[in-house]
């Protein structure tokens, strides 16, 4: 150690410790300022980029699916643009696969098992159809009520499907089809000289038009009508199977709102006369007829019982309601358009191109209907008259098989869901349990994609009961699968009675478009006139 006293300690020596503060601050401030700027963004992305991974990889767990997803994205584009060789293949892969869109973690569920679980799990699962769904509906909307709740809505509403109500509805409906195919002859032969049309969007104005006057009757006009039925393939456009989490203006999403927004007024001012015409006493015309009078004559029961008034109980209402508000109204009959259009306007259109293929089975159409009728074409239909058509039920049902126009119904997690043995669903991903492999079983189906209605007569396919899944199953299954399937009857029946009709077919007529639900790749290009 120096001992001439100069030495001092680095401490004390202020010129040392400025140049090493000086050293420090330079270290930290280089690392910083490599940080800094466009270096922290790239390294705060890689970071997200990394988590997205591995939450990917960890959720999928042991199920088929990508190794990896495109960050933050991943197959959007698919999701957009679906294409049904991809389900197929996604389907063939495994009982559950999964893909990742954005923030959503999908998994499918494939088989008939998996998908009855998923449909018969309550307890775990519930539906989501997509997130922009509870924007277009609304979050409070009945559709979205789970557990108790979702029960004793649907109690209320049993009784406006039940045979009586559906035969109240067949006048409105046949009114329609009356008014429709005399369109159809006009468009064909006037408008376009007996050539070949795509049909599709014809047939999707007229299941609308069919669905309000089921609904609403004659309390909405036909230009309101017609203005629901152009307007709500902006709806259908807006419910893709993954959404960008917000509603961004301009786009499919935010034309759907506003699409939505106009329905819900619409089938409000339905609702406001409906109780004014049914507290006058009016006849029961409609669904919302039947669901209104319910709540008033649940009111008139309390009332009684509040005065004191002895009531027998053979008046006391099966299901005593509340007096629900007109939007309370118009959002749950805007939730039957929901569910039937997109659903009926597929069925339709498979129906006419499958019976103009084959006019061997149209021909026996034609000769139930007929004889059903005592051979007058115009004679008006009844309850009884459908259920003396079993070949025209089984065409229907045979369709609905073979064609399933919903493939797959989005539920979603609310808690960790053991899905399988080996593999449980995360809280929050989307569980889509999917229908078409069930109904192209050929281990139940024999030639399943072959259009056979014989099966569903003298073959075994009313006992494959698990695999009927085209109106789903459990405690949130379609409501109205009666109703639709005679109204397809009532349709094709009206239709073999009287008109003709020529399918034009091209290379894509038996390819499938997914929008929502499936339709013939060409749109179906027909030719219609009427018959002698």
């Amino acid at each position: 150690m120096p001992d001439n006293g100069t030495w001092a300690s680095p401490v004390a020596d202020a010129q040392y410790s400025q140049g090493l503060e000086t050293g420090t601050g330079g270290f930290i401030g280089q690392i910083y300022s490599g940080l800094s700027g466009y270096s922290l963004c790239v390294t705060l992305f890689l970071l997200l980029v990394a988590y997205d991974q591995f939450k990917y990889v960890w959720n999928k767990g042991n199920i088929v699916g990508p190794a990896w997803k495109m960050p933050f994205f991943g197959p959007f584009l698919s999701s957009v643009y679906p294409k049904m060789d991809e389900y197929k293949a996604k389907w063939a892969s495994g009982d559950l696969s999964c893909v990742s869109v954005f923030h959503k973690f999908v998994i499918i569920a494939s088989s008939r098992d998996m998908a009855r679980k998923v449909f018969n799990s309550p307890a775990f699962v519930k539906p989501c159809v997509v997130d922009v769904a509870y924007k277009l509906l609304r979050p409070v909307n009945w559709v979205f009520l789970d557990g108790r709740a979702h029960v004793d809505y649907r109690k209320g509403l049993n009784g406006l499907f039940t045979r009586q109500a559906l035969e109240t509805y067949l006048p409105g409906q046949e009114e329609v089809y009356d008014k429709y195919f005399a369109k159809f002859v006009d468009i064909s032969q006037t408008e376009n000289n007996g050539k070949p049309i795509p049909y599709m969007p014809v047939f999707r104005e007229l299941m609308c038009a069919v669905s309000c006057r089921t609904f609403v009757g004659h309390y909405m006009s036909d230009a309101a009508v017609k203005k629901i039925a152009d307007d709500f393939y902006k709806i259908t456009a807006a419910l893709e199977l993954v959404n960008f989490p917000i509603i961004i203006p301009f786009t499919r999403t935010y034309y759907g709102k506003k699409a939505a927004d106009m329905v819900l007024h619409e089938f409000s001012i339905c609702a406001a006369k409906s109780k004014a015409r049914m507290a006058a006493g009016g006849d029961t015309t409609c669904i919302m007829d039947g669901w209104v009078k319910s709540m008033l004559d649940s009111e008139s029961y309390r009332q009684n019982i509040a005065k004191g008034v002895k009531v027998d109980d053979s008046e006391k209402p099966t299901v005593l309601l509340r007096i629900f508000s007109d939007f309370e109204i118009a959002m749950t009959v805007l939730t039957f358009l929901f569910a039937s259009q997109d659903a009926t306007s597929s069925a339709s259109t498979w129906l006419f191109q499958l019976m103009a293929d084959r006019p061997e089975i149209l021909d026996r159409v034609r000769e139930e209907n007929l004889a059903v009728r005592d051979g007058d074409r115009d004679q008006k239909l009844t309850i009884d008259t459908l259920e003396k058509m079993p070949y025209t039920r089984a065409v229907v049902k045979e369709t609905l098989r073979y064609r399933p126009p919903v493939i797959m119904v989005p539920y979603m997690a609310k808690k960790a869901f053991p899905v399988s043995d080996t593999y449980t669903a995360p809280k929050g991903s989307m569980v889509i349990p999917s229908v078409w492999p069930a109904l192209h079983d050929p281990e139940v189906y024999p030639a399943p994609d072959t259009f056979d209605p014989e099966r569903w007569i003298s073959g075994d396919a009313e006992k494959a009961v698990k695999n009927w899944l085209v109106f789903g199953t459990g405690p949130h299954y379609c409501l109205g699968q009666t109703y639709a399937q005679l109204n397809l009857m009532t349709m094709i029946g009206k239709a073999s009675m009287q008109l003709n009709w020529e399918h034009h077919v091209t290379p894509r007529s038996e390819d499938i478009k997914v929008f929502a639900t499936i339709f013939p790749m060409d749109d179906c290009p027909l030719v219609f006139s009427k018959r002698d």
